[in-house]
């Protein structure tokens, strides 16, 4: 005799209950339909499929006298004030049991790789995320970062700076645990622009000069208000609007297009700059850099208000990322070589590119499928804008987001096509990387893309 009691709702420490007895073919048909109704049940009850996002910024404008970062003339001069405030921006995403951050920074660049190590076991250990894109706008009126604490690499002389690596670490984690405790239900949408007249190539003189034009944006909305969260730009152009003579602090253009959306469309605004290591922004009709960022913000907020946020019926979340090694073209153990380096920037600065480079050039690459669709790789330096263009053309998802200058820096990465041509931002000097590291990078990255779409296995 085979016998199934099933009891619900029973007082404590009550007799068995018997509902169903049963025996033979009969009963083993019995216990199968009893069973699956269970699963039924129980499957009735399965959680949701999470899809969430919650947004913080912090600020991050140094409140002492430091190097500053981006033109090689200024040396070891310090700080003398703030034009306007520099900002960590974040949204934080869950989409089913993962999270993800995406930081955008009013900096040269992403923290050294240092902090950013700090940056990611905190936020790790505080809030459960797991993976970042951290990335510098390329800000030339920002704080260095390079310097460290030891003798000879800036301790002592430039104790401020290294004050300043802890203080920016914490408000990064800052914010981002902020974004972390205001997740709420999301909807979220993309979409992309192609616009003429905002940038240019800085770099070739061969015609036709590549250029990315390229306005890429995520907008994810509140779910239950329908009112935006964050917004994602995605855009190329090195901001380097504000002469190098000038030793305040500035977000240079990326600032003002950042107060424009908040103002105009809502939300927190999160910049990440792209592949512009060849790319400068043109003006055009607008006087200074606020008056070029307020016109960028309003063609983001123009493009942001066209699209249709959705709830995200299947959320999912998949990355990878690794650290590459490269021979360097460029000897900085050669003494004339490092003395010439010395010169042009300063010796502490110097020595820390030399402990970087120790092991030759070790890029990092990050690439993140949001949603099966949407696609998202960070660098870790100045790719010129034939890498994005060509990765985005081959990619085959709905949505590409290049962020370039993102967790860590290793000066550019030019095309084969520019080393062949030379001049700043190709020749070794600041583009120390082997020649075609950019290439092996995107086609590393177009193939992780293919095995996370299940297109190669």
């Amino acid at each position: 005799m085979k016998r199934l009691r099933f009891l619900l709702n029973r007082p404590p420490h009550s007799p068995p209950v018997p509902i169903l007895t049963v025996s033979g073919a009969a009963g083993a048909k019995a216990i199968c339909y009893v069973a699956l109704s269970l699963l039924l049940f129980v499957g009735g009850f399965a959680a949701e499929p999470v899809f969430k996002a919650g947004a913080a910024k912090r600020d991050i404008t140094p409140t002492e006298p430091v190097p500053m970062w981006g033109y090689g003339a200024r040396h070891a001069q310090l700080s003398v004030g703030t034009i306007d405030p520099l900002h960590a921006a974040v949204v934080v995403i869950q989409a089913g049991d993962h999270k993800l951050a995406i930081v955008g920074l009013d900096l040269g660049r992403s923290p050294s790789e240092q902090s950013l190590q700090n940056i990611r076991q905190r936020i790790k250990a505080d809030a459960g995320i797991e993976h970042s894109f951290i990335a510098g706008s390329h800000t030339h009126h920002g704080p260095l970062l390079e310097l460290s604490d030891a003798i000879g690499k800036g301790k002592g002389r430039f104790d401020a700076a290294i004050r300043y690596n802890k203080q920016v670490e914490d408000a990064i984690v800052a914010a981002i645990v902020d974004a972390n405790k205001s997740l709420v239900p999301a909807k979220l949408a993309t979409g992309a622009a192609d616009l003429d007249g905002f940038n240019s190539n800085r770099h070739t003189k061969r015609e036709p000069k590549p250029v990315d034009r390229t306005l890429t944006v995520l907008r994810l909305d509140d779910a239950a208000t329908d009112k935006p969260l964050a917004v994602v730009v995605n855009f190329a152009g090195h901001p380097t609007s504000i002469s190098a003579k000038i030793l305040q602090f500035s977000a240079d253009y990326v600032g003002a297009l950042k107060a424009t959306v908040e103002n105009e469309f809502g939300g927190t605004a999160i910049f990440m700059q792209g592949a512009s290591g060849d790319l400068s922004i043109d003006k055009g009709p607008h006087p200074d850099h606020v008056a070029f960022g307020q016109a960028l913000g309003r063609e983001v907020v123009k493009l942001a208000t066209s699209l249709q946020p959705v709830a995200v019926a299947k959320p999912s979340l998949e990355v990878r990322e690794e650290r590459f090694r490269f021979d360097s073209r460029t000897d900085l153990n050669n003494p004339l070589i490092r003395t010439a380096y010395s010169f042009a920037f300063f010796p502490e600065l110097v020595a820390n590119f030399v402990d970087e480079y120790a092991g030759g050039i070790r890029p990092r690459l990050t690439v993140a499928l949001l949603n099966g669709d949407i696609a998202l790789v960070g660098a870790s330096g100045e790719f010129f804008c034939q890498h994005a263009n060509r990765l985005r053309e081959r990619s085959r998802v709905e949505r590409l987001f290049f962020f370039g200058y993102c967790n860590g820096y290793h000066q550019y990465f030019p095309t084969i096509e520019a080393a062949a041509e030379g001049g700043y931002g190709a020749d070794n000097q600041v583009a120390p990387v082997a020649v075609g590291a950019g290439e092996q990078l995107m086609n590393t990255g177009l193939m992780w893309l293919y095995k996370m779409q299940g297109l190669l296995k």
